[in-house]
């Protein structure tokens, strides 16, 4: 994972809602997840403050993108409480860490799709990577 300040984002044509479209990070094109989308926040404007969290999902890379990041943390397994036999149905959270300074929420990007969107992303990117081909 990696923290990068947030650039323009290139709109991306019939790809789900919560994707805001793609960016190039150094020359690989990445979608752009929207998490205020995702958690039903009000949307707004990309500001110059903003970053995004370049993320490994296992399908792809993906750009986070959050109002702001400060640091990535490692985290001491024995420190983590993994959601999945406690709460079955927290698909996007995979755990709670307990950090110094309070409690930080693990998410699953690999979740943070359904599979309809996964598979409407890969046609619109498709689309994208093949001129003159239909979405």
């Amino acid at each position: 994972m990696e923290i990068v300040r947030a650039v323009a984002i290139s709109p991306l044509p019939n790809a789900p809602p919560v994707i805001e479209g793609l960016i190039d990070v150094r020359g690989r094109v990445v979608p752009v997840f929207n998490l205020r989308r995702r958690f039903g926040l009000p949307s707004r404007e990309i500001d110059v403050a903003d970053h995004f969290i370049l993320a490994r999902a296992s399908r792809r890379v993906a750009a986070l993108h959050v109002d702001r990041a400060l640091e990535l943390a490692d985290v001491d397994e024995a420190g983590v409480a993994w959601l999945a036999d406690a709460v079955p149905t927290a698909t996007q959270v995979a755990g709670v860490a307990t950090m110094p300074d309070g409690l930080a929420l693990i998410h699953d990007v690999d979740a943070f799709l359904s599979a309809a969107e996964v598979e409407s992303l890969d046609a619109a990117m498709l689309a994208v990577a093949t001129p003159g081909r239909r979405a």
